[in-house]
């Protein structure tokens, strides 16, 4: 695992200390080993965490003949075999370590490399001869990679802050992004909140040649190919490529755990992990002892039964939450409003005190149908065969109900579910799990936004046609939730601390499985991940298997009335007039005195805004749109195909 970061300088020459600067901003991503290259034309560099080949691997790597270089972050599960078949083509190596099988699988089979690697990554290939730059992401977006263009120029890096650290970005607020994250909680690729700053999309890659700029993709996540599964053959199935994927995650010289909630996701990688191990399994878990939400019962159950050794952490009050929070700022990068990234940031804290690695059960929900949202879609389109009125009666009616300080009370979610049930599919599907309307847009702010969330919701809405009523959902979350909220999360929380994360459910082979198992074998009315708990029926405690989803998260509407108003006060207040142009103060003020006094529950609107602010403080981001950087935006990137 490293941080990877680099420019062109077609017509200037950059100082020494450019190219350096930009790889210490990524020093936690890679505390073991730093290095550069320096061409006239391209700088690039790397920070590396060592995980395979311990002597062997410092980064940068370059070809024999010294034409290619090559930066890289991520893990590649199948190097050895392509190394093999590399070897047989009459390659020889000089390490052990996976970035040199990527050079020489470039080398051999230029960008058609890329579909041959199984794996994550964020790749970086400059060649000499032909003055060539091309960077890469692995297919569903679990390492990150950035790029910004200027003139003739292109900046890249793993993190927002390695393209930041160039006088030539300037530092304004997306209003793209911005009208994305006050609705979904995070930006869809390709925006970010930095205007003039993207992400390159899942599943591509880009070239750079003599100042152009071209893109190219080498998977797509599937969608509408529904095999004939039988329960047992998908069964059989789903056993088969899990043991596969755990087995070549499990790969590593450093010590490695597992995250361990007690939910079926990460059991599931538990246990297949233990049966393929013979030493006794780390675990790691963050509790919320007291609550109605803690799940120390289950995850104690599991960590038991296979017997591993366990750590867990008691997250609360007494925690240092605001000096972690007001952390993010910096190690976010980019801010996600996923209030989960608080104790994702303690557990990987955790994790790091015995291991380099942990397995994570991300991406398993969105797989196999495990959301809540994805039962209320169900519901919701009987909702809305309902006459409007009746449901704004309802609505109306739950507004005596009082509200609950439970991170998500049954009151909250009827609520929502009935705001979402006035709204098109669309909307209501990303509603449910984000925060604010498009009124409460219109009133929070002094200026218009750019529809670009009706952009991105736009291929939902091309996804529903002749569809089932399941699938463009998932679709939707596998492109656009997953990796822009979830693994984002997962990525910057443990990259902080130097901790490498791996989601086995994310083998590509096991997401085209997943995509091609019709809807009954996801979600049966009440019943969701049917598959997948049938595979598990005779291996995990029945409890696991019939307890309800939780969720990993905080009770941000009870501690932002409690131990974190101060810092909310702080934050949004003076966000608010430092920011005044663009925030109207007065509806900030509405939404604090409001929750305060407990007529609604929107902790995590202002969980949102209050780490929005933080993160603009501290990167000195102005929120003045530029109309030029803008249209750039719109006519050279947009929605990828």
């Amino acid at each position: 695992m490293c941080g990877i970061a680099g420019f062109t300088h077609a017509r200037w020459v950059p100082d020494t200390d450019r190219i350096r600067n930009a790889v210490a901003t990524l020093i936690h991503r890679g505390p073991d080993q730093q290095g550069v290259f320096e061409s006239t034309l391209c700088s690039m560099g790397a920070t590396r965490l060592k995980i395979i080949d311990l002597s062997g691997g410092d980064q940068p790597i370059l070809s024999e003949d010294g034409d290619v270089a090559i930066v890289f972050n991520g893990e590649i599960y199948n190097h050895l075999e392509l190394r093999r078949e590399l070897e047989g083509l009459g390659h020889q190596f000089h390490s052990h370590c996976d970035t040199e099988t990527i050079l020489h699988a470039f080398l051999e089979w230029d960008t058609g490399c890329f579909a041959r690697l199984r794996g994550m990554f964020a790749i970086a290939l400059w060649t000499k001869s032909t003055k060539r730059l091309v960077l890469a992401r692995d297919r569903m977006g679990i390492k990150p990679l950035y790029f910004a263009r200027r003139d003739d120029d292109l900046f890249f890096g793993s993190e927002l802050k390695a393209i930041l650290v160039h006088p030539e970005i300037e530092r304004r607020l997306s209003l793209h992004g911005l009208d994305c994250y006050l609705s979904l909680n995070y930006v869809p690729c390709p925006w970010t909140l930095v205007e003039g700053v993207e992400k390159l999309p899942p599943g591509q890659w880009l070239e750079w040649q003599d100042g152009k700029v071209s893109f190219e993709t080498y998977w797509r996540l599937p969608s509408g190919v529904v095999r004939e599964w039988t329960l047992e053959s998908a069964r059989e199935e789903l056993d088969t490529l899990l043991r596969q994927s755990i087995r070549e995650h499990l790969l590593s010289d450093v010590p490695l755990g597992m995250w361990l909630s007690g939910g079926i996701d990460s059991s599931t990688i538990l246990h297949y992990a233990a049966t393929e191990s013979s030493a006794p399994l780390k675990t790691f878990s963050i509790s919320f002892h007291g609550r109605s939400f803690d799940e120390t019962a289950y995850i104690r159950e599991v960590a038991q039964r296979y017997q591993t050794d366990h750590e867990e952490l008691d997250l609360n009050p007494e925690a240092d939450l605001r000096g972690a929070i007001e952390a993010f700022a910096y190690y976010s990068d980019e801010p996600s409003a996923d209030a989960g990234a608080l104790p994702v940031w303690f557990l990987s804290k955790l994790s790091k005190t015995k291991t380099t690695v942990s397995l994570s059960g991300e991406g398993a929900d969105e797989l196999f149908g495990g959301y809540l949202t994805h039962r209320a879609d169900r519901l919701a389109a009987l909702a809305r065969r309902l006459p409007r009125r009746a449901l704004r009666l309802a609505l109306d009616g739950l507004q005596l109900w009082p509200v609950s300080d439970d991170k998500i009370s049954f009151e909250y979610k009827l609520k929502r579910f009935l705001e979402g049930s006035l709204m098109t599919p669309d909307r209501g599907h990303v509603y449910w799990n984000g925060t604010f309307s498009e009124s409460q847009k219109r009133d929070l702010l002094n200026v218009d936004l750019p529809p670009a969330l009706n952009r991105v919701l736009g291929e939902l809405r091309d996804q529903s046609a002749g569809r089932d009523d399941l699938e463009p959902y998932l679709w939707f979350d596998q492109r656009y939730f997953l990796p822009d909220d979830i693994l984002n999360k997962a990525d910057r929380m443990s990259m902080a601390h130097s901790l490498e994360v791996r989601p086995p459910f994310l083998d590509h082979r096991i997401v085209e499985f997943a995509a091609s198992l019709p809807a009954s074998l996801k979600i049966q009315g009440p019943r969701q991940k049917v598959l997948l708990k049938e595979l598990m029926r005779d291996k995990l405690p029945a409890s696991v298997l019939q307890r309800k989803k939780v969720g990993f998260d905080i009770p941000a509407h009870d501690w932002l009335r409690g131990c974190l108003r101060s810092l909310m006060m702080d934050v949004l207040l003076d966000g608010a007039s430092d920011h005044a142009k663009l925030f109207r103060r007065d509806a900030i003020e509405t939404y604090i005195r409001r929750h305060d006094e407990k007529q609604v529950n929107v902790g995590y609107h202002l969980w949102g805004l209050m780490v929005l602010f933080l993160w603009m403080k501290k990167w000195g981001i102005q929120a003045a749109a530029s109309r030029e950087t803008s249209v750039w935006i719109q006519e050279k990137t947009g929605t990828y195909p």
